[in-house]
């Protein structure tokens, strides 16, 4: 493994076109995560700024020292819901004791990533069973969408209630449904499927907070409707300096939940990376892939990153813009600070239904249907996997969910699947 492997891309540097397309698509990249970075903090429970944080030095380390040329790592869909999962019972979402608890996460991580890397066990991550992921995913959209719920109908839910707590709560606060969220949320999720049916070379996300924005003040300056729920204002562009707090009392906290994360944001990586790299032809080094993501999420920590991982979403743009090297991700990590410099005062300006819209949207991208059809039907002795997985994730602890998966798989490979 070479101590940096940027250094293999350098080479490639000197064709025409390739800096400027790395540029453009950094660009592109920093445009996408500006929304996406909000509304992932806000699936982890933690202040919206720290979703940006997230994207910004975990992207660039992550692309100088991990594997893959293409795949950006960041804030991710899964990684932020099981973030909240994890620590919610710890301490009260969004508190200074709950990000404290979080960011030291991000540090155990790291460090946890970083000794399997060195132990050369990548080839083991890669082999997760895929109906384990593939449930995990399926189970976590609905979760996405139950802790959604509250602010999508306008009623003040507790935190962290099941599927059929927040159904029960729905149902006894029926009448106080209020429109104006309900509205700017099915206005948002709208406005993302038409610029993606259209093929419209601007990114869907951006075009829906801006519409769903100017939707819901519009509305909201009509007789008889409420001032809208919004967002936090954010503080400056850089992520400030966070020490994580490794006590051994905290450690002793924090053990499960490590164990679960680095799991969990290992396969996604795993997965993504391979993922582009047989699109892009490239050679993946599963060990090296550790070894980056845990430098990301150990660097990360410091810099107010809470759990980092591949981003499906946005190494799909990534891709999708023409991105050549890791300089793409890099650019795209220093473009999201340009940014903020000018957007940041207009956060409090989001609404918080808005969000909740976009949380939808990627809820519903992680119901692969297609994934699980084929699972089901060509793949039959994963089905229990699959759907044990599923309901363990939308009942029980994610932790546990991911444990009775592993298990569940394993018997079934052993005992159903048929020998070749």
């Amino acid at each position: 493994m070479a101590p940096l492997p940027f250094m293999r891309w350098l080479p490639i540097w000197r064709q025409p076109g390739v800096i400027r397309a790395d540029l453009l698509a950094g660009l592109t990249g920093a445009v996408v995560v500006l929304p996406q970075g909000v509304a992932f903090a806000t699936l982890a429970g933690m202040p919206p700024q720290y979703g940006l944080y997230a994207a910004m030095v975990p992207c660039v380390v992550a692309a100088l020292f991990g594997s893959s040329r293409l795949m950006v790592t960041g804030p991710a869909n899964a990684i932020s819901l099981t973030t909240m999962a994890l620590i919610a019972p710890l301490a009260a979402t969004g508190s200074a004791e709950y990000v404290q608890l979080v960011l030291t996460l991000t540090f155990l991580v790291g460090v946890a990533q970083l000794g399997l890397g060195f132990a050369r066990v990548g080839k083991w991550v890669e082999h997760v069973p895929h109906s384990v992921i593939a449930g995990f995913t399926a189970g976590a959209a609905v979760l996405i969408v139950n802790s959604q719920v509250g602010t999508l109908l306008g009623l003040v839910l507790p935190r962290g209630l099941s599927v059929m707590g927040s159904a029960r709560g729905v149902w006894q606060h029926l009448g106080e449904v209020r429109s104006l969220p309900v509205l700017s949320a099915l206005v948002t999720i709208s406005i993302v499927f038409i610029v993606q049916r259209r093929n419209l070379k601007i990114p869907s996300m951006l075009m829906a907070v801006v519409g769903g924005s100017l939707f819901t003040w519009a509305v909201a300056s009509l007789p008889g409707f409420d001032h809208p729920a919004t967002v936090q204002a954010l503080p400056g562009p850089l992520p400030p300096f966070s020490p994580p707090d490794i006590s051994i009392e905290t450690v002793r906290t924090l053990a499960a939940a490590t164990l679960v994360m680095t799991l969990l944001g290992l396969t996604e990586a795993m997965a993504i990376g391979k993922a582009v790299a047989r699109r892009s032809g490239d050679i993946f080094d599963g060990n090296q892939e550790l070894i980056g993501q845990g430098l990301a999420n150990f660097v990360g920590s410091f810099f107010s990153s809470y759990p980092a991982s591949g981003s499906f979403n946005r190494s799909g743009v990534n891709v999708a813009a023409g991105a050549r090297t890791p300089l793409a991700a890099i650019c795209a990590a220093i473009f999201l600070v340009i940014i903020l410099l000018f957007v940041s005062p207009l956060a409090k300006y989001l609404p918080l239904a808005v969000i909740a819209g976009l949380l939808c949207v990627v809820a519903a991208s992680l119901f692969n249907v297609k994934e699980l059809k084929h699972l089901w039907l060509d793949v039959p002795h994963e089905r229990v996997a699959l759907v044990l997985t599923f309901a363990a994730t939308v009942t029980v602890s994610l932790e546990w969910a991911i444990l009775i998966g592993l298990l569940t798989a394993w018997l079934c490979k052993r005992f159903l699947q048929p020998k070749s």
